[in-house]
């Protein structure tokens, strides 16, 4: 079991952002809302990377990956690999009926 605390983004100072003892510099979405903002020419990447705005806003791993495309222009297996992963996972959590 992860343990998540909330701190304030580090750009801002304003916004908080939940954090993992792992967590090193963290952001909030409006500050990394700019970073994500670019075109993405290769048709495989834009398949990718085209998920809903809402997984982006709930994950900074998600963010981090297409703003690591996006500043690069490339990505590795691994990174494709656990994009999917991450992906797939949030897709069953929404799917899944809420519990009372």
């Amino acid at each position: 079991m992860v343990i998540k605390f909330k701190q304030k983004c580090h750009r801002c100072k304003k916004n908080y952002v939940l954090a993992t003892r792992r967590s090193r510099f963290l952001m909030c979405w409006d500050c990394q809302k700019g970073d994500l903002q670019g075109e993405i020419k290769d048709p495989k990447f834009k398949r990718l990377l085209n998920i809903p705005e809402e997984f982006y806003r709930e994950n900074a791993f998600l963010r981090d990956i297409k703003i690591g495309y996006l500043r690069w222009g490339k990505l590795s297996d691994k990174q494709i690999e656990a994009f999917r992963k991450s992906v797939k996972k949030m897709k069953e959590e929404k799917a899944k009926p809420v519990e009372k």
